[in-house]
């Protein structure tokens, strides 16, 4: 049997979930780990998502896919905790401490942290970018959320990646499809803008061992989005660490056959 068709006879027999990481990852970086994190909903958003953490020397790169967003609205996203060790936890609603039905930024930070790292898609990262909604991602028709930028970070932040965590940020208590005062008032960190563009929409702590190595160089690093479909990294998350442990089957493979090329997308919208 020619050496190419006994490839795609091997290829046959693995599982459709891994052929899918082999032809959409040009090249696995066995050296980098992916850190897998869940987002979980906060204020009874439904708001959940994946999001991979990897680390090669100083440049993190960082996957978010998120749904139950509000659509068509910035969702301000950032890497809460600190790097000295303290051991920050999501919180959930029960810690609305004022009892007005809100968790806000305020009240949740006690639990997770003030932002290490803001995930914006161009531009500053940091804790002074954590309210630049002009330059966080914004939500699709679909409330949707694609992510994905690689940002170079301090050895303070390398050495404790797994202290820190992901929360997206933006809520529509009232169901009217935006961010207005009408539904829970000012946002306590700046009176000009609404309570809804700030307050949690879902948290998730990084998993306690990385989950496998990652894809490099599948999709443009820097301000664009990841695009939908399996040559996201986000795929990589949900598919486990089941499929990973292929990698090396997968590289000999990939190493063979051409890529197709994915052009990334870039979701752009309107500030709140």
């Amino acid at each position: 049997m020619p050496k190419r068709t006994g490839l795609l006879a091997a290829l046959a027999a693995l599982p459709a979930v891994l052929l899918t990481v082999a032809v959409s990852s040009p090249v696995f970086a066995a050296d980098t780990p992916a850190y897998q994190i869940d987002l979980a909903p906060l204020n009874d958003s439904g708001a959940t998502g994946t999001a991979l953490l990897s680390l090669r020397g100083n440049a993190l790169t960082v996957w978010i896919k998120s749904e139950g967003m509000v659509p068509g609205q910035p969702s301000a996203q950032h890497l809460h905790g600190s790097t000295d060790g303290h051991d920050f936890q999501c919180p959930d609603n029960g810690d609305d401490t004022n009892k007005d039905g809100i968790l806000d930024n305020t009240e949740a930070t006690v639990h997770y942290g003030d932002i290490n790292i803001s995930l914006t898609e161009s531009g500053g990262t940091d804790e002074g970018s954590g309210l630049a909604v002009d330059r966080m991602p914004v939500a699709d028709a679909q409330g949707k959320v694609s992510y994905k930028r690689t940002i170079t970070v301090g050895q303070d932040v390398v050495d404790h990646i797994k202290d820190l965590h992901i929360v997206q940020h933006g809520i529509d208590p009232n169901d009217n499809g935006k961010y207005d005062f009408e539904g829970a008032g000012k946002s306590e960190l700046d009176p000009k803008l609404p309570q809804e563009a700030t307050a949690p929409t879902n948290c998730g702590v990084v998993k306690g061992a990385a989950v496998g190595s990652v894809p490099v160089g599948g999709v443009e690093t820097g301000g664009g989005a990841a695009p939908d479909g399996p040559s996201s990294g986000a795929v990589i998350g949900t598919a486990g660490a089941a499929a990973l442990t292929a990698a090396g089957v997968l590289v000999v493979a990939r190493r063979r056959m051409r890529p197709t090329p994915v052009p990334a997308v870039v979701k752009t919208g309107d500030a709140a």
